[in-house]
């Protein structure tokens, strides 16, 4: 159990962050000026409709891409001046990804796929496989390690992209979608499988644009126009002043 003071200590902290996309004579300004914070072992939503700037500012926070201006500091370490080597190195060691399309390797096992992020962290195979079977078994899937993608249903297949993100002990779980592709008692339990992680002492991010899978973060940050909308916490929304 994480302690107060650690609690409210902000894993992310942006500041006026932007991106503009330049393509052939046109410009476009995805993110026009979004600063906020968010604190260690919140439970966020992002929403918006299609050109909010969602998708752009989950790349962003996923370090993905990097801002055209503004400043983005991931558990205290400025990412918005990173090489794209650098990047790639925080990604591995920051951030745990699920994806609505799952993005497992099809010939790898459930085993190896949870444990193929932890070949960049120089650990031994022996302490590879060992840590990933124990996070199979935390989501439920001590029973299904050596099956394959093809052979493991939806809802099994998105346990094992949870596992996987999970593997390297990340500051942030960033998840795009995760019930996109799942029926609704599917989607309830990948749900209260994400409540676990988050009470368990993660910082959980959920990117989706469906209202009743938000409805368990939180707090729900909605953007429209590249811009911060509303910020909606316990039922109060927060203005930009307070943020």
């Amino acid at each position: 159990m994480l302690k107060y003071k650690e609690t409210m200590k902000p894993v992310i902290d942006i500041t006026h962050l932007r991106k503009t996309y330049y393509m052939g004579t046109q410009t476009v300004h995805a993110l026009k000026d979004v600063s906020l914070q968010i604190n260690r072992n919140e439970y966020v939503a992002l929403m918006g409709p299609s050109g909010s700037g969602k998708s752009t500012l989950m790349n962003l926070l996923g370090c993905l891409d990097t801002p055209t201006d503004g400043r983005y500091v991931l558990n205290e370490q400025d990412v918005s001046v990173l090489s794209d080597a650098e990047l790639a190195q925080i990604r591995n060691k920051e951030i745990g990804f699920v994806f609505q399309t799952f993005n497992l390797l099809p010939r790898l096992s459930s085993l190896e796929n949870v444990a193929l992020p932890l070949v960049y962290a120089g650990m031994s195979k022996a302490e590879r496989l060992a840590k990933a079977r124990s996070v199979l078994e935390a989501v439920g899937l001590g029973d299904r390690v050596d099956h394959k993608p093809n052979e493991l249903s939806g809802g099994q297949r998105q346990r094992v992209a949870v596992a996987r993100a999970l593997v390297n002990d990340p500051a942030i779980i960033l998840a795009d979608e995760p019930t996109g592709n799942l029926d609704t008692k599917t989607s309830i339990e990948i749900m209260a499988l994400f409540e676990k992680i988050h009470n368990s002492g993660n910082t959980v991010i959920l990117v989706t644009h469906e209202p009743d899978i938000a409805e368990h973060a939180h707090r729900v940050i909605r953007l429209r126009d590249g811009l911060v909308e509303t910020d909606t916490m316990n039922d109060k929304v927060i203005t930009a002043a307070e943020r």
